[in-house]
């Protein structure tokens, strides 16, 4: 290595400064997305969780609790599974019984139809210089009636 000249003296440490500024950042933006997709991914396993709760408690369910559930009652239930950094008091779910999901001659709720069960979260991200406003993660899950 060479000696340093006169006026050299000190010029690493700005240099460092600023590129440990955008290393930082870009290691707090990973660890946000990693949030976001941790949220995502536990918004997916609620709509399913909720989706198995709710075809085994159809019109001819008779020995479980919540029998014949109404959206109400899933509702209830995805908020009571809530897990990780998740607020449960900020998810929704949406669960419905179409009756063009059912074949013909049934009634909802019956064995045989569907229940499609949505659930969302409002998702915000913690650092600065990413979008401020809510994202909605959402997720839908499809499941045939069992009892």
């Amino acid at each position: 290595m060479r000696p340093a000249k006169r006026g050299e003296c000190g010029a690493s440490l700005p240099e460092t400064a600023i590129v440990m500024a955008v290393v930082l950042a870009l290691l707090f933006a990973i660890i946000d997305f990693g949030r976001a997709m941790y949220t995502y991914a536990s918004v997916a396993q609620l709509a399913r969780q909720a989706a198995r709760w709710a075809i085994v408690r159809g019109a001819q369910c008779t020995q479980l609790d919540h029998c014949d559930a109404v959206s109400a009652d899933v509702q209830t239930y995805v908020q009571g599974q809530s897990m990780g950094v998740m607020n449960a008091s900020n998810i929704t779910a949406n669960a419905s019984w179409p009756p063009s999901g059912c074949p013909t001659g049934l009634s909802a709720k019956s064995p045989g139809c569907i229940v499609i069960v949505t659930v969302s979260y409002p998702f915000n991200f913690m650092l600065p210089f990413l979008p401020t406003s809510q994202f909605v993660m959402s997720s839908t899950s499809q499941m045939v009636i069992s009892q």
